[in-house]
């Protein structure tokens, strides 16, 4: 990913508007398109629900294709870096996202691709079409060209902004076709699992103190919905609402492993999902974990603020106590409306995912909007580690802890 413009002057920029490099906001005409498609009445209530949120759905990626290039092994789209074959011999592709803030689509078309390795371990082999890679992350394909022609290697930007293109060619000189680009995609209430998301209220809710501790939101409904007690407004007091670092919850979070990612779904293509992904050899250690610690993954996009907890790195500077040699769950919670690729230091997180002792092992694991997933860790490295957000402006604007492992007990369950 190759920059144009200065790291803090893009800093900046979204500090004073987190949608500054946003061009693809929806616009009058996407008002009647919807409109035409599902009624004025749900497009209405659907624009109203957004902007009492101060949010924007189009808002996919912090930094876009305005202002990035998007590079394979240092070379823009139009240097066309390639790798050569031989039609008929299978062909081991290793892709690394060393990009600082964004997300790829990869697919080759023309071609089947079967992961075999996600962050360096090997993963029982899983056919597809396209995978989508968070920073941080890498996956080993192998590919069987078999036709005497090129095929494009086509890294598209999550947000749909730009791409990163190369070619797998059986001679120097050669480039193929190019897909054609693909509509931005659009986040929906339903699957960021918006119906179990409110903004922000504190624990005991006032309206005029939930209005000049977060202007802009609409009060009114907060409070009806919490008068009069009931289920919902059990819920609603029993909430950490992370303070102000924060701007919303997810009241009913869910796992998304089975999930591609928003603009992935139903386009007829095989997609890697997390729930595919099978460790080849079980876990080592088999022991259950002996407690479990639960994190949030919290921001304000209109400040443009991230954290854990609501609390920002400089305002948490305890670092997360491990005990060496103890077996322990980490939950996150994601209670943004982005995603998050949760990179730890020194350990080998496996995510949970439903293939119990054969877990995948991973070092870099994404978190997508409302959802809640686990990690099993054994601190099994002595010494101070780093865990954050690795998305590099996330990280820098607070979206990182340190956990610590020593010989000192930790407190049972956190």
């Amino acid at each position: 990913e190759g920059m144009v413009e200065d790291r803090y002057r893009i800093l900046a920029k979204l500090k004073q508007d987190s949608g500054y490099y946003n061009f693809q906001k929806r616009t009058l005409s996407d008002l009647f398109r919807d409109a035409a498609r599902q009624g004025w009445a749900a497009t209405v209530s659907d624009r109203l629900a957004w902007g009492r949120m101060r949010m924007d759905p189009a808002d996919i990626a912090d930094v876009t294709g305005y202002t990035y290039t998007y590079l394979i092994n240092g070379m823009a789209p139009a240097d066309n870096w390639t790798a050569l074959f031989a039609p008929g011999e299978r062909v081991r592709l290793r892709f690394i996202n060393g990009a600082a803030m964004s997300y790829f689509d990869v697919r080759i078309p023309g071609l089947k691709m079967t992961v075999v390795q996600a962050d360096g371990q090997n993963v029982r082999p899983v056919a597809v079409d396209e995978f989508r890679i968070a920073a941080g992350e890498t996956y080993d394909v192998i590919v069987e060209p078999r036709e005497d022609r090129a095929y494009t290697l086509f890294a598209e930007s999550m947000d749909r902004s730009g791409y990163a293109r190369g070619t797998l060619a059986p001679r120097e000189g050669m480039s193929g076709t190019l897909p054609d680009r693909r509509p931005r995609p659009l986040r929906s209430m339903a699957e960021m699992g918006m119906d179990g998301m409110r903004e922000m209220p504190p624990a005991a809710p006032e309206a005029g103190d939930m209005a000049d501790e977060m202007p802009g939101m609409d009060m009114s409904a907060m409070s009806q919905s919490t008068e009069g007690g009931g289920a919902d407004a059990a819920m609603i007091h029993g909430l950490d609402h992370h303070g102000p670092g924060n701007a919303m919850v997810a009241m009913i979070p869910r796992s998304r492993l089975d999930e591609p990612g928003d603009g992935l779904e139903h386009n007829g293509a095989r997609v890697l999902v997390y729930a595919d992904l099978r460790s080849v050899e079980p876990v080592y250690d088999k022991r259950m974990p002996g407690r479990e610690i639960e994190l949030h993954l919290t921001g304000n996009m209109e400040r443009y603020m991230w954290s854990f907890d609501g609390k920002r790195y400089d305002e948490a500077r305890e670092p997360i106590p491990f005990t060496r040699g103890e077996r322990l769950r980490i939950t996150l919670v994601n209670d943004t409306m982005m995603d998050h690729p949760i990179h730890l230091h020194g350990m080998w997180m496996e995510l949970d995912n439903g293939t119990g002792a054969h877990s995948p092992r991973k070092h870099t694991v994404n978190v997508k909007p409302g959802e809640r997933l686990s990690l099993v860790v054994t601190a099994d490295a002595p010494g101070k580690w780093a865990f954050h957000c690795h998305l590099f402006y996330h990280m820098v604007l607070g979206m990182f802890r340190v956990v610590s492992v020593s010989d000192q007990p930790a407190e049972p369950h956190i």
